[in-house]
């Protein structure tokens, strides 16, 4: 491997000549732009390690809106799901490219993804009327990033800037949720709704709404001990069209939840209601094979079931939550019921139990006390009750009756 700088014009330029091994035959690899020889030797130097290391990364051209655009979109698209593409391009369309994309792919920065953040935060939406919330900001930041972990992958950057970047962080909020009296409430007020059983697999269950909406019949065993249900298609927004996913959000998502008693009874009196429109629409009936749909058996839109939930709640004179408060109160429930916290992370479909932790973190030191004092009844037994007592004599007698006990 031979190579050195060279002035050309007012710059300087480096060179290195590589032998392909496929061919045998010998390539020069070559940069310049440099304002002094210094900084071409500098460069040169990173190249010849990069190039013996493997990672060296062929100089281009290419603007990040060319790549996102032309390449990264159009390569991913197979490989994830349809609403993630759309989110993903909507993102790269509406916030990316108008801002950064005349900038060349391997002379970004984390400067330039941090002043597109700033901009965003401060007027970023499309109507004009202030900045985005720093959740839709951290969405441009996970576009990015994964943009760049690929362009990475493919040998076009060296490295992945959006790893230096700083975007906003999230507020911790507290989610609004219901008390298992407030639960019981609305199912009472909703149990004649067209979409009462809906409402009820919502609370027993905590499925998410994408996947309430793609659950299938053929998924539902009424009948089997124990009775149940399995998660195994969602149903997503493609534009503003409903369309049915036949998977699951993650593999985890993917899973089997037993069904109680009452639910059951709801969704066979759900089903005989369901036949009753099927025979009213007649050949207008779309078959879709799904437990939740319109009256004429056609998708149900997630939009307008979120509004029909809040109608029905505002109507109901509860507090108000949003519909995935019902999952949260769920699992809230749960928790403080005492149920194993791995058990309600698999029912909830989450990837591990650290998730579930995290986000219930103020029902869980209640769960500690319970266990604490369950395991010490069960050590214990009768003797607790004395050990206690005997410890508050203790406490009672102060220093005196500590010399005693000394005694």
């Amino acid at each position: 491997m031979r190579g050195g700088t060279r002035k050309r014009g007012s710059t300087w330029t480096w060179y290195v000549d590589v032998v392909d091994p496929a061919t045998n035959r010998r390539r020069q690899r070559t940069k310049g732009g440099f304002r002094t020889k210094r900084e071409a030797q500098a460069a040169l130097n990173d190249a010849v390690e990069a190039l013996r290391s493997g990672t060296f990364v062929e100089s281009s051209k290419v603007t990040l809106g060319a790549f996102l655009a032309d390449q990264w979109l159009p390569t991913i698209r197979a490989a994830i799901r349809p609403n993630s593409w759309t989110t993903y391009r909507i993102y790269a369309e509406t916030h990316v490219i108008p801002a950064l994309g005349g900038v060349s792919l391997q002379s970004l920065s984390a400067v330039h993804l941090n002043q597109l953040y700033a901009d965003l935060a401060d007027h970023g939406r499309r109507d004009g009327r202030g900045g985005l919330a720093p959740k839709s900001v951290r969405h441009v930041h996970v576009l990015l990033h994964k943009a760049l972990g690929d362009a990475l992958r493919w040998g076009l950057v060296p490295r992945n800037v959006a790893n230096a970047a700083d975007p906003p962080r999230l507020p911790r909020r507290q989610r609004a949720i219901w008390s298992a009296e407030e639960l019981r409430a609305f199912l009472r007020l909703t149990a004649d709704d067209r979409l009462g059983a809906m409402w009820l697999l919502f609370a027993t269950t905590g499925m998410r709404r994408s996947e309430m909406l793609g659950l299938p019949w053929w998924a539902v065993d009424l009948e089997a001990r124990p009775r149940r249900l399995l998660v195994v298609q969602t149903v997503v927004l493609l534009g503003n069209e409903p369309v049915i996913v036949a998977e699951a959000k993650t593999e985890s998502s993917h899973r089997q939840l037993a069904l109680d008693s009452f639910t059951v009874a709801a969704l066979r009196a759900h089903r005989a209601r369901q036949l009753e429109e099927r025979l009213a629409w007649g050949p207008a009936w779309m078959d879709t094979g799904l437990v939740f749909t319109q009256q004429d058996g056609s998708i149900l839109h997630p939009g307008r079931v979120t509004k029909r939930f809040v109608r029905l709640v505002r109507d109901a004179s509860l507090p108000p939550i949003t519909l995935h408060g019902v999952r949260h109160s769920y699992a809230t429930a749960a928790l403080a019921a005492g149920e194993p916290l791995k058990v309600i992370s698999e029912r909830l479909g989450h990837a591990s139990t650290t998730i579930t932790a995290n986000l219930y973190q103020h029902v869980l030191p209640s769960m500690d006390e319970r266990t604490a004092n369950a395991v010490a009844r069960l050590i214990l037994g009768g003797e607790q009750q004395d050990s206690t007592s005997s410890a508050v004599r203790s406490l009672s007698t102060g220093p005196a009756g500590h010399e005693e006990e000394r005694r």
